[in-house]
């Protein structure tokens, strides 16, 4: 074969890909695999989502070395009803994740599993839903939260509201940081909140209203002015001014995403509020853009919700480094349950989490 490509019949250029530098894919050997990094190692080398999910361990590897990035985490879903509770809390007490934008709903479930409650199968040849209704079990997709469950939610964040100064004002980081502390006093399992409280890791519910933890803001607002007592006043700005400083403090922005909604666009947007508060003469900030991001979310980006939209699409805004300009942007399109314990588990592997813990 000669040094040049020769222009065959039809025209094409027939290349050497070895001369391209093109990077080769692999068969997935069982036989090689002993840990979870060794499996995602071994499928980044394959195709499709086994590859997306090789890559975004990559991704959040990075993120986790770079000692200049501060990595924000936004939640959204029935993940702690799902079981994913501890995942989460390995990643604060890793010190991998700094912040957590979450929903409301997420934390509420994390918290009822940090008291020690339980969630439960759903097995629909037992009850349908409306029997479930009547028998106080919520149903999340295959799961159960039992209304006690809840019940008992209430009681315990009432029991914080009630000793909260009327004079301060309540904002979700606030409270969700009195909540840790209330577990770290009187729990010895793990959850988030007591993780977060325990790292200092803020947590912020951006659409504090819609969840468990919002309706019992409601419902202990409803007794105070039942009661004649002084009403406690909730300001979700406190937390946007507040994870705003906290971004700004930072010399390189990642966020590791899973699932979409509210709690990403709330923290990707921050990038936009620092452009406008320069370009428009409020005040001098610098470009803020995110240089990291992993994303592991099922919604397709065809249906045109925010949920779906692509980090490059988020480029066009803003708020994250393009690639070509050095940013590292990796997207999983993945049932969440499925994807993280494979990239977290990976990458706590890979600095060194688990030894330590043993220890």
């Amino acid at each position: 074969m000669s040094k040049q490509a020769k222009k065959t019949a039809t025209g094409r250029v027939l290349h050497d890909p070895v001369k391209d530098k093109l990077r080769p894919i692999f068969p997935l050997d069982l036989s090689k695999v002993s840990t979870i990094d060794d499996l995602v190692r071994a499928m980044g080398d394959t195709a499709y989502t086994a590859r997306q999910i090789g890559d975004a361990a990559d991704v959040l590897e990075a993120m986790a070395r770079d000692r200049d990035c501060f990595v924000v985490m936004t939640l959204a879903g029935a993940l702690t009803v799902g079981k994913m509770g501890l995942v989460f809390c390995d990643l604060i007490e890793s010190g991998v994740v700094k912040a957590i934008v979450s929903t409301g709903a997420l934390m509420a479930h994390g918290l009822v599993e940090a008291t020690g409650r339980s969630h439960f199968r759903y097995d629909p040849s037992k009850m349908n839903d409306n029997e479930l209704f009547m028998a106080g079990y919520n149903r999340v997709y295959d799961s159960l939260e039992p209304e006690t469950n809840l019940d008992h939610v209430e009681e315990v964040v009432d029991g914080i509201l009630e000793k909260w100064d009327p004079a301060e004002v309540v904002c979700s980081w606030k409270l969700h940081r009195k909540i840790g502390e209330f577990l770290q006093k009187t729990t010895k399992g793990r959850g988030i909140l007591k993780s977060a409280y325990e790292h200092k890791v803020p947590v912020f519910v951006p659409a504090f209203s819609d969840s468990e933890l919002g309706l019992d803001f409601a419902l202990n607002k409803f007794a105070r002015v039942r009661d004649g007592r002084p009403l406690l006043r909730f300001d979700p700005f406190e937390d946007f001014e507040n994870f705003a400083d906290t971004m700004m403090a930072t010399k390189k922005m990642g966020i590791f995403t899973v699932g979409g909604g509210v709690p990403r666009n709330w923290a990707q947007q921050f990038g936009v509020y620092a452009e406008l508060m320069a370009r428009r003469g409020y005040k001098k900030f610098p470009l803020k853009r995110y240089a990291y991001g992993v994303r592991i979310c099922p919604e397709p980006v065809h249906w045109g919700g925010l949920s779906g939209s692509t980090y490059t699409e988020a480029v066009s805004w803003g708020k994250f480094v393009a690639p070509e300009e050095g940013g590292l942007l990796a997207e999983v399109f993945e049932d969440a349950t499925v994807a993280l314990p494979l990239v977290v588990g990976a990458v706590l592997q890979r600095i060194g989490y688990f030894k330590n813990k043993k220890k």
